[in-house]
C-alpha cells in the first residue's frame, strides 16, 4: 500500500485490532499486521456495529440469490445521501470460513476504476480504496468461483471519520449461493418486490467518454459513434439483458449493427411487463463538448410492478461491444423511489461475434457465448489490451435522476427540499412548455396500440425537431406516449372480449348525394366465464358522394385509400385517387378532381454521415522487390436517400519489400602494359575498376586483372655480354631523354602532377562516390597538344545498406 494510504490503513488497523492501545507507535501496528496476517485480522473487526443500519449498503447488480459459476457480477458499495465514507475493504469468503487461508476466499475481483479502487497490498484478494477521500460509491466486478464452491459471503467494512462499520448480517453483507444444475436456465428471483406507492418519473442522460484522447489505440477516427439508446422500465419477470445470459435476437442486432428496431419490437411484445420504452438518438461522432451538442436523454416512468430499468447502446464500430445497465432497481427498501443513480460504464461483449478489433470483419461466434464484460487481457490485438492486466478505462457515464412523483406516496423517510418541490409540480401539463428555441413539426397520427387485448398498452406519436436555435437549451422529446387498450376495449368497459381490427368500410349506399356506409369486426376471443360479448361488432356512418346531382355535375367514385408516405422519415406527401364514373349529362367538361394530396409526417430522420463497410485487406505490393504501392477498399452501405457520402472508399500507401538485387558494375579494360622483360618470355597485364559493388544478392564481380604472355628476342648468353647489353640500353635511354629535353625547350610537352589522394565518401551508407584528380603541371603552347587537360577518376564507396 502506497505511503499516501498509510494513515487511513493504520487508522483502519487501529480500529480493527482491540489489542492495540491508543498510545502504541506505528511500528507496533506494522508488526501486528505482518505477524497476524491482515486478511485474517480484518475479518475480526471490532469497531462500532450498528445492526440493521442502512446508511451504507453492499449490492450485487440485480440482487441475485444465486450465482452462476464463472459469471461476472457488478458489485456496488454506496452511502445514502448525505452520508459518505473515506475508506473501505471488500472481500468474498466461502460460507463458514474465517479467511485465514488463501483457499477460504471465493471468486476474483476485477478493478473498474483505478483512481477509486485497488487490491490491498497486505491482502491481495481484498479490494480497498486507492486514495483516502470522501466518496459515496465504488464499483468492482466479481467473477463467481467454479462449480462446487457453495455459498459465498461478500463482506464490506466502511471507514467514516473514526468509526468502522463491519457487519456479519445487514446491509454490508451479502450472501449469494451457487445455482443448482437442476435449476439451470430457470429465471432467478433476483429482485425483491417493490413496496413503493404511486409512480415516479426519471430522466436518463448518457455521457459518452470514448474518444481518441481517452482510448488512443486503433481508435476509428471516421466512423466512431454510439448507436441509438434502447431500453425500458420493466418488471422483474422480464429481463432485457444480463451478464451471464445469452443475447436475444434484438440485443444481437443492437450489439452488431446498432439497430434498435428488433429490440424495440421485443420490448413492446412484453407490454404487460413494460411501462415505458426508453429511446434516445444516436451520437455521430461518439464524443463532442456539451456546449456543441447536448448529451442524449430520455424520460421514463416506473411503478410498483415495473420498477426496474434497463438500456443498452452499441459502441461503434465494433464486433458486438455495448454498454448499458441491466435491471437497475429504482425502488428503495423503505418504500420510496431512488433520487439519483450515477453509473460509470465499461464495454461488454454480447457473445455473438468473435472479432477482436473495432473494425474486425464479421465472424459469428458459433455456438453463441454468454454476455460478459470485456477485460484488458482478452486478446493482444484488442484496443483495450494491457499486458499487465490493468483495468479498462471507462467509456461512458449514465445519470438517472428523479424529476417528479405522482400519486400518493407511502415512504416514511423524508426526501430533500428539492425533491419535495418537484413532487408538487404536476407530471402532465396542459399548456405547451416547449422552449421558443426549439422548432418542431406537427405531431404525427397516433400509432396502433401495443396491446391487442383489453390489457393496458401504449401508443406513440412523433414529431421532428427542425431546428435548435440555442444548443445550450435542451429540447423536449420528439416522442409522446399514451395509455391504450386493444380494439373494442375501453377504460369504462370491463368486457374481456378480444376483438379483431375493423374491416374496411363498405361502398357508399348511393352514387350521388348523401348515403350510408358500414364496417364490421368479429370476436377473436370470448370471455373466459362464458358470458356474451357486449361490444358492438358493426358500426355505420353517413357518407357523401357527388354532392351536386345536377345534369352539369360529374359522377365520381369514392376516394381510395391513401398511398404510402413518399418519405421514409420526416415530412413527405401522400396521395389518394378516385375515378370518373359518368361525365355531365349536358356535355360540359368534368371539373371534379381525381387526385388529392396532403402532407404526412413519418418518424424523425436520424442523419447518418456515412455507413461504410470495414476496410478490405491490403492488396499485394505492386512490385516484387524494393518500394511499391498497395491499396485497400471499402463499400458504401448507407441508403441513397441519406445523401452523398464524401468519405474515401479507397486508400493507397507505400510498401517496402526486400531490396532488389544490385549486380556488380565495372569500368572498361585499360590498355595492355609493356612486357615485363626486355628479352625472352614475359607477360603483360591490363586492369579495370569496380564502379558498383554487388548488393542484396546481386551478381558478383568478375576478374579485374587479366594477364597475357609476351615474347621478345632471345636473351644473349654470358655475363659479360649481358652487362654490355644493359649498358647499351641505359645509354640509349639517356640519349633519348636528352633529345626529349631539347625538344621540350623548342616544343613544350604536356606535364601532369601525380594523382591526388581519394576524397572522403559522399555518404556513410547506401552507396556513395569518391574522386581523385591529376592536374596539369605544364601545358604545351603548341596546337599539337591541345588535348592536355586535367584528369579525374571516380569510384564507388560505402555500398553497404543503411
Amino acid at each position: 500500500m502506497g505511503a499516501h494510504l498509510q494513515p487511513l490503513a493504520l487508522r483502519l488497523l487501529a480500529l480493527t485490532f482491540p489489542l492495540v492501545a491508543k498510545g502504541f507507535p506505528d511500528e507496533t501496528l506494522e508488526k501486528a499486521a505482518k505477524s497476524e496476517g491482515y486478511c485474517s485480522r480484518i475479518l475480526r473487526a471490532q469497531g462500532t456495529r450498528r445492526e440493521g443500519y442502512n446508511e451504507f449498503s453492499l449490492r450485487v447488480e440485480g440482487d441475485p440469490e444465486f450465482y452462476k459459476p464463472g459469471n461476472s457480477y457488478r458489485v456496488t458499495l454506496s452511502a445514502a445521501t448525505p452520508a459518505y465514507f473515506r475508506g473501505f475493504t471488500l472481500i468474498a469468503l466461502k460460507e463458514g470460513k474465517e479467511g485465514d487461508k488463501e483457499e477460504d476466499h471465493a471468486g476474483n475481483f476485477q478493478i473498474i476504476d483505478e483512481e477509486e479502487t485497488q487490491f490491498m497490498s497486505n491482502c491481495p484478494v481484498a479490494v480497498t480504496e486507492s486514495t483516502p477521500r470522501r466518496r459515496t460509491r465504488i464499483q468492482v466486478f466479481w467473477t463467481a468461483p467454479p462449480t462446487g464452491t457453495g455459498c459465498v459471503i461478500l463482506k464490506a467494512s466502511i471507514v467514516q471519520k473514526r468509526i468502522i462499520y463491519f457487519q456479519d448480517e445487514g446491509s454490508l453483507t451479502k450472501k449469494i449461493c451457487e445455482q443448482d444444475s437442476a435449476s439451470e436456465g430457470v429465471t432467478d428471483k433476483p429482485i425483491l418486490d417493490c413496496c413503493a406507492c404511486g409512480t415516479a418519473k426519471y430522466r436518463l442522460t448518457f455521457y459518452g467518454n470514448w474518444s481518441e484522447k481517452t482510448h488512443p489505440k486503433d481508435f476509428p477516427r471516421r466512423t466512431n459513434h454510439w448507436s441509438a439508446i434502447i431500453g425500458g422500465s420493466h418488471s422483474k419477470n422480464y429481463i432485457l439483458w444480463e451478464y451471464g445470459g445469452y443475447a436475444s435476437e434484438g440485443v444481437k442486432q443492437v450489439a452488431e449493427l446498432g439497430s434498435p428496431v428488433k429490440m424495440e419490437e421485443e420490448i413492446r411484445q412484453q407490454s404487460d411487463e413494460v411501462l415505458t420504452v426508453i429511446k434516445a438518438k444516436a451520437q455521430w461522432p461518439a464524443w463532442q463538448p456539451l456546449n456543441v451538442r447536448a448529451a442524449p436523454s430520455a424520460e421514463f416512468s416506473v411503478d410498483r410492478h415495473r420498477h426496474l430499468m434497463s438500456f443498452l447502446t452499441m459502441l461503434g464500430p465494433s464486433p458486438d461491444w455495448n454498454v448499458g445497465l441491466s435491471a437497475e432497481d429504482l425502488c428503495t427498501k423503505d418504500c420510496g423511489w431512488v433520487q439519483k443513480v450515477v453509473q460509470d460504464l465499461i464495454p461488454w461483449d454480447a457473445g455473438t461475434d468473435s472479432g477482436v478489433t473495432y473494425e474486425s470483419p464479421n465472424k459469428p461466434t458459433v455456438p453463441q457465448e454468454k454476455i460478459r464484460p470485456l477485460t484488458s487481457l482478452d486478446h493482444p490485438q484488442s484496443p483495450f489490451y494491457d499486458p499487465e492486466g490493468g483495468s479498462i478505462k471507462l467509456v461512458a457515464r449514465v445519470v438517472i435522476e428523479r424529476i417528479a412523483r405522482k400519486g400518493e406516496q407511502c415512504n416514511i423517510v423524508p426526501d430533500n427540499i428539492d425533491d419535495i418541490v418537484a413532487d408538487l409540480a404536476p407530471e402532465e401539463k396542459e399548456e405547451d412548455d416547449t422552449p421558443e428555441t426549439c422548432i418542431y413539426s406537427n405531431w404525427s397520427p397516433w400509432s396502433a396500440c401495443s396491446s391487442s387485448t383489453c390489457e393496458k398498452g401504449k401508443r406513440m406519436r412523433q414529431r421532428m425537431l427542425k431546428a435548435q436555435l440555442d444548443l445550450s437549451v435542451p429540447c423536449p422529446d420528439t416522442q409522446d406516449f399514451q395509455p391504450c387498450m386493444g380494439p373494442g376495449c375501453s377504460d369504462e368497459d370491463g368486457s374481456t372480449c378480444m376483438m379483431s381490427d375493423w374491416i374496411t368500410w363498405s361502398p357508399c349506399s348511393v352514387s350521388c348525394g348523401m348515403g350510408t356506409r358500414s364496417r364490421e369486426r368479429y370476436v377473436k376471443q370470448f370471455p373466459e366465464d362464458g358470458s356474451m360479448c357486449k361490444v358492438p361488432t358493426e358500426e355505420t356512418e353517413k357518407c357523401i358522394v357527388n354532392e351536386e346531382c345536377s345534369p352539369s355535375s360529374c359522377l365520381v367514385t369514392e376516394w381510395g385509400e391513401w398511398d404510402e408516405c413518399s418519405a421514409s422519415c420526416g415530412m413527405g406527401m401522400k396521395r389518394r385517387h378516385r375515378m370518373i364514373k359518368m361525365t355531365p349529362a349536358d356535355g360540359s367538361m368534368c371539373k371534379a378532381e381525381t387526385t388529392e394530396a396532403e402532407k404526412c409526417m413519418m418518424p424523425e430522420c436520424h442523419t447518418i454521415p456515412c455507413l461504410l463497410s470495414p476496410w478490405s485487406e491490403w492488396s499485394d505490393c505492386s512490385v516484387t522487390c524494393g518500394k511499391g504501392m498497395r491499396t485497400r477498399q471499402r463499400m458504401l452501405k448507407s441508403a441513397a436517400e441519406l445523401g452523398d457520402c464524401n468519405e474515401e472508399l479507397e486508400q493507397a500507401e507505400k510498401c517496402m519489400l526486400p531490396e532488389c538485387p544490385i549486380d556488380c558494375e565495372l569500368t572498361e579494360w585499360s590498355q595492355w602494359s609493356e612486357c615485363n622483360t626486355s628479352c625472352g618470355k614475359g607477360h603483360m597485364i591490363r586492369t579495370r575498376m569496380i564502379k558498383i559493388e554487388p548488393q542484396f544478392g546481386g551478381a558478383a564481380c568478375p576478374e579485374t586483372v587479366q594477364r597475357t604472355k609476351c615474347r621478345l628476342r632471345k636473351c644473349l648468353r654470358g655475363q659479360g655480354m649481358e652487362k654490355r647489353r644493359w649498358k647499351e640500353a641505359r645509354e640509349k635511354r639517356r640519349s633519348e631523354q636528352a633529345k626529349k629535353n631539347i625538344d621540350s625547350e623548342q616544343y613544350p610537352v604536356c606535364r601532369l602532377k601525380p594523382w591526388t589522394a581519394w576524397t572522403e565518401c559522399s555518404t556513410l551508407c547506401g552507396g556513395g562516390i569518391q574522386e581523385r584528380y591529376m592536374m596539369v603541371k605544364k601545358r604545351s603552347k603548341s596546337t599539337q597538344f591541345t588535348s592536355c587537360k586535367d584528369k579525374k577518376e571516380l569510384r564507388a564507396c560505402n555500398v553497404h545498406p543503411c
